[in-house]
C-alpha cells in the first residue's frame, strides 16, 4: 500500500515527550502553536487519509475528521490526577447514526512512548449490551468467525474485555456461548513499535488492523441502529405528551 501519510514530525513527538515532563499551563501555553502545527495538524491529515481508506471497508464510520480527534485537555473534575493535558494524541471512529460511547468503534493513539490501536465495544448502556449479547447468542459461530479467521489473530491478538461472574438475566447458563455472552466488553487492543510513529509505516499498519476489525465491528453494531430508532421514537412520544 502506498502510504498517504509520511509519519508524525519529530518535532511533534518531541513536544509530546516534553509535555509529559512539563504538564502545566505555564509550559504549554507559550508552546501551543507547536502542538497545533506539529501534532494536531498531522493528526488531522492522518485521520483524513484513514477516512479515504475506510471508504473501502467501513464507509459508515467516515465522517468529519476534526470531530474524530480528541482534545488535548484532560477532564480532571473526578480525577486525583490534576495534570491538565494528555500526553498523547488520539482519534475515534464511530458508526454514523449511533451514539459515540454507546456502540462499537475504532480507536488509535500516538505518544512519544507508544502507539495503541483498538476497536470494539468498551462502554455500553444495559439495553445496548443486551442487544449485542442477544446477537451473539443467536449466532455465536458467525461472531467467532469475525475475529478467529485466519490472519486476524496475528494482527489483533486475542479478544479482550471484562466479564460478569454470572450469566446475564434472560440467557441460559448452559448456552454453548455463555462465556462470550457473559462479557460486558468486546474489544481488541494492540501496540506498535513507538518508532513507527515518525515513519510512513504508521498509516498502513493502522489501516491493516482497522480493516481486520471491520467484520467484528459490523457484527457488534448490527442490532444497534434499530435499537436507536426505537429509543428516538419513544423519546418523541414522551415529549409529545
Amino acid at each position: 500500500m502506498k502510504t498517504a501519510f509520511p509519519g508524525f514530525p519529530h518535532e511533534g513527538l518531541a513536544f509530546l515527550k516534553d509535555l509529559a515532563a512539563n504538564n502545566d499551563r505555564e509550559w504549554f501555553t507559550p508552546r501551543k502553536h507547536i502542538f497545533e502545527e506539529q501534532v494536531r495538524q498531522p493528526m488531522l491529515e492522518l485521520v483524513t487519509a484513514l477516512h479515504k481508506e475506510m471508504l473501502r471497508f467501513a464507509p459508515a464510520y467516515v465522517g468529519e475528521p476534526s470531530k474524530c480527534i480528541f482534545r488535548i485537555y484532560r477532564d480532571t473534575r473526578f480525577s486525583k490526577d490534576k495534570t491538565p493535558y494528555k500526553t498523547h494524541i488520539a482519534a475515534a471512529f464511530w458508526r454514523n447514526g449511533l451514539e459515540k460511547n454507546g456502540s462499537a468503534g475504532y480507536y488509535f493513539a500516538v505518544s512519544a512512548k507508544e502507539i495503541e490501536i483498538a476497536g470494539g465495544l468498551y462502554f455500553a448502556e444495559p439495553d445496548v449490551l443486551r442487544a449485542v449479547r442477544q446477537r451473539i447468542a443467536d449466532d455465536p459461530e458467525a461472531f467467532e468467525s469475525t475475529w478467529r479467521a485466519r490472519g486476524r489473530k496475528t494482527l489483533l491478538g486475542d479478544l479482550q474485555g471484562a466479564s460478569v461472574t454470572r450469566p446475564p438475566r434472560g440467557f441460559a447458563p448452559d448456552h454453548p456461548a455463555i462465556d462470550l455472552i457473559k462479557r460486558k466488553q468486546y474489544c481488541f487492543f494492540c501496540q506498535l513499535d513507538p518508532a513507527t510513529a515518525a515513519t510512513p509505516k504508521l498509516f498502513p499498519e493502522i489501516v491493516k488492523r482497522f480493516e481486520a476489525m471491520a467484520p467484528f465491528m459490523e457484527f457488534l453494531n448490527a442490532p444497534l441502529p434499530g435499537l436507536a430508532r426505537k429509543k428516538r421514537s419513544a423519546n418523541l412520544e414522551a415529549s409529545a405528551l
